[in-house]
Formats: structure tokens, sequence, C-alpha cells
């Protein structure tokens, strides 16, 4: 999952990349449009986060001229907070607005709800399992099963990160984003309890490390 932040503050940058790569996502940082344009020219990016005043450039005229081509989502930064500047954010084609400064945990939440947009009309046919993401449904065996909440968001994560190793620090704090008392042995029951539901060996344990969706058994 690449991310590209497009912004010309350094720290500020590479302290949002931090963040991002402690959330599982893969992280492209540019300083300027002309550096970000390149980019998604050759990376395959599923979320743009560009701030408006850059120094070769005005983040919203590049969203307003590109968008139709840009398929990714686009979360704006900027300093500025009023109504009018918002409004202006979004009819350039903004999904998603964020005032500087922010608070982290408001960024992990305007992410995670960016990219599960986009992927929520996934459904996947493995084996012998059918998981509708959009539609919550989820059988095995042409046989409807039931996931509790918790299980079906650890389900969405192994699966839209299949073949990608998650660590377990990774999956407690975006499963149990507030949660103060979730340890690793409830992320272990967790785990058992989903695959005892469907089934199979689709979700490998990598020891010392997390889990990982592998989709061939």
């Amino acid at each position: 999952m690449k991310i590209l932040i497009i912004e010309d503050d350094e720290s500020l940058a590479q302290g949002i990349a931090m963040i991002l790569k402690e959330e599982g996502y893969e992280t492209l940082v540019a300083s300027s449009l002309k550096e970000g344009k390149k980019y998604i020219g050759e990376e395959s990016i599923q979320l743009l986060i560009l701030d408006i005043n850059l120094p070769d450039g005005n983040g919203l005229e590049f969203c307003r001229i590109h968008r139709k081509e840009l398929t990714m989502p686009i979360l704006m930064l900027t300093a500025k907070d009023t109504e009018e500047d918002e409004i202006l954010g979004f009819e350039a084609g903004a999904d998603d607005y964020i005032t500087k400064p922010f608070r982290i945990g408001i960024l992990r939440a305007r992410v995670h709800a960016l990219i599960r947009r986009t992927q929520k009309s996934k459904v996947y046919e493995v084996g012998n399992l059918y998981l509708d993401l959009e539609k919550r449904v989820y059988k095995r065996d042409e046989k409807e099963i039931e996931l509790s909440k918790v299980e079906q968001e650890l389900l969405r994560l192994l699966l839209i990160n299949a073949g990608q190793t998650l660590t377990r620090n990774q999956l407690i704090c975006r499963i149990w984003d507030s949660w103060d008392s979730v340890d690793e042995n409830t992320l272990s029951v967790t785990v058992a309890r989903l695959r005892n539901k469907i089934g199979g060996n689709y979700i490998k344990t990598i020891y010392g490390i997390g889990y990982r969706w592998q989709q061939d058994e």
C-alpha cells in the first residue's frame, strides 16, 4: 500500500512518513509538484497527501487540473483553516482536508478512512471462501459464516495486504486504536477464532513478527 506525500516542509513530511510506516504503509516523499508527478507516473499510488503551498506551484490548482487522471483519493494539507478554504479544497477535487497543525490520531483516522473507502467494494473468492468486504457477507463452502466486528477488521487488513507480513503491533494499533487494555494475547485469540471460522491455512504465523495472508494454501 503506497502513499505519496507531497510536502516541502521536510521535517513534517518525514514525520508523516514515519507515522504511516508504523501503520504498515509504504511511503514516498516529494518536496515539489515536479517530483511528485514523477512518482505518480512511475509508481502505483493508493493515496496522495498533498500540501497546498509548494515551491513550484499550488496544490489546489494541481488537484483541479489533474483530478481526472488521478484515480487515488487525495488528502489535502494546509495551514488555512477557514470554511471558504475547505470548500475550495473540496471543489478542487480533494477527498478530505486536514489543517495544520494536526494531531497524529486525526491523521491516522483520516488516512484509514480514505483507504477503506477505496477498497470497500472488493470481493475476494479464495478457494472455498467468498468474502465480500462491502456487504459484509462471508461464506465458506457456500454457507454463510458470522464474524464479529473485530474479526471482520482483522480479515480486511490481512486481505488487502495479502502476501505482506503485518506485525502484531501494527494489527493491534489498527484494529483496537482506542483500546488501552488490549494486549498481544487478545490478538492471538482473535486470530485463532478467525482461523477456525474460515478454515484452511490462509493465515500464516510469522513467528516473532506477526501474520500474513497466504493466497494459496
